[in-house]
């Protein structure tokens, strides 16, 4: 091993966090219509998902988690509540594109866009978070 290599590894220190996300959490200012909305969506049965502390409400999703937060530290008890997502920050799977758009209409979900390169699209959850359906 050449003095360089030694000195960059002895200059790498490795991170305790681990490489993996936990949950997102997702603003929202109704606790229990969020509940009912994202439960509609991902077909979950609404009696799996409880509202803990009054404001959190975990969904039980497979793999990285969703938490609906109304976020009272971080501005939820302003006067509209804590900020949109105004990106899609994560994306939601799907094997049949088509019959997710035309569910997510369905609903009444607010579209941002149509179905894009054939393997997405964007709604808007009921507070306004801009979420991607995307071809799995």
């Amino acid at each position: 091993m050449n003095e360089q290599q030694q000195t960059k590894e002895s200059n790498f220190q490795a991170s305790p966090i681990k490489n993996k996300v936990g949950s997102i959490f997702v603003p929202v200012r109704d606790i229990e219509k969020s509940r009912s909305w994202y439960c509609q969506v991902l077909g979950l049965d609404e009696n799996d998902c409880n509202i803990m502390n009054g404001h959190l409400c975990p969904l039980p999703m497979e793999g990285t988690g969703i938490i609906l937060d109304t976020m009272p530290k971080w501005g939820g008890e302003e006067p509209g509540g804590a900020p949109s997502i105004e990106t899609p920050a994560f994306m939601l799977l799907t094997e049949d594109l088509g019959s997710s758009f035309e569910y997510m209409k369905k609903i009444g979900a607010e579209l941002v866009t149509e179905i894009e390169h054939d393997h997405w699209f964007v709604v808007k959850d009921p507070d306004g978070n801009k979420l991607m359906i995307c071809r799995e």
